[in-house]
């Protein structure tokens, strides 16, 4: 496997798992209109969910904040073929956080330990975009 293929595989991976949160979305509220907890018609507006179905779409909304700087990194970084290392190490740090950080906000209600591993996917983040703008100001941070 290339190292280009390495660094563009967890992003494969955060695709993947975006569409299992919509599918699993979709069965919680399903289970809920069986439920009766909720009509179809709640839905029209956000937040109609209940508590556990929730917890699903808040965290799928999570989804399209922060990674969406992993996602422009990586694409600037792939696109100008400047890809290290460290930026493989980056991506697969961003999966692993993306994919604790889900289970944690989903399946548990342990607000703190979900700031905690947030910390993951951030120092991810930062590093890829850290990498391009390393090579997008040299001159600025060869100072």
């Amino acid at each position: 496997m290339t190292l280009e293929q390495l660094f563009l595989l967890p992003f494969f991976g955060h695709f993947g798992l975006v569409g299992f949160l919509y599918a699993w979305l979709t069965v919680e509220r399903q289970v809920a209109m069986w439920k009766r907890e909720v009509k179809a018609s709640d839905f029209v507006r956000a937040g109609a969910d209940p508590e556990r179905s929730l917890r699903v779409a808040r965290n799928l909304s999570n989804q399209f904040e922060l990674p969406v700087f992993a996602l422009f990194a990586a694409a600037l970084l792939y696109l100008t073929d400047h890809i290290a290392m460290i930026d493989v190490a980056a991506a697969w740090l961003f999966l692993a956080g993306r994919l604790i950080h889900s289970f944690v906000q989903t399946l548990t209600r342990n607000v703190p330990l979900r700031g905690l591993v947030f910390t993951i996917n951030f120092v991810a983040v930062v590093i890829l975009m850290a990498r391009v703008a390393q090579q997008a100001f040299p001159q600025i941070l060869a100072l």
